[in-house]
């Protein structure tokens, strides 16, 4: 089912980007766009929660590209920037708050394959497994 979803909205990115008005891209909510992050561990694996702001949240909705965001979640937690957690982090930007509303975290795993941009979207931004399938 999330699959699905993920790929309804996917499809439905560019339409709402053409749609939308200099109006609406004025009302975008500005920063802090993340909360805080956290890293938790298991005896192998590690993720990286990602807790979004409200404004982080409404600014991901409205589309607002993902660089100010994943900034400041290098600020937070410098030792994210490992290949793969940004495509983890700007599907998630894209896609979570269509796909699950108000989802606490956004998790970024470093162990997850780097895949091209229609995997990750298929996979539900968790390639290679589910998420924290720990």
């Amino acid at each position: 089912m999330l699959r699905a979803t993920l790929a309804v909205v996917a499809a439905a990115v560019p339409v709402a980007i053409a749609c939308a008005s200099p109006a609406q891209a004025n009302q975008v909510a500005g920063p802090p766009f993340i909360d805080h992050t956290e890293w938790v561990h298991w005896p192998d694996l590690s993720s990286l929660r990602v807790y979004p702001s409200a404004a982080g949240r409404a600014a991901s909705t409205d589309l607002v590209g993902p660089d100010e965001a994943w900034s400041e979640v290098l600020a937070l937690s410098p030792d994210a920037d490992i290949r793969g957690m940004r495509q983890q982090f700007v599907c998630h930007w894209q896609l979570a708050e269509f796909a699950r509303p108000g989802k606490t975290s956004w998790n970024l795993e470093p162990w997850r394959p780097v895949v091209d941009d229609s995997a990750m979207i298929a996979a539900g931004c968790n390639p290679g497994g589910i998420e924290e399938p720990f």
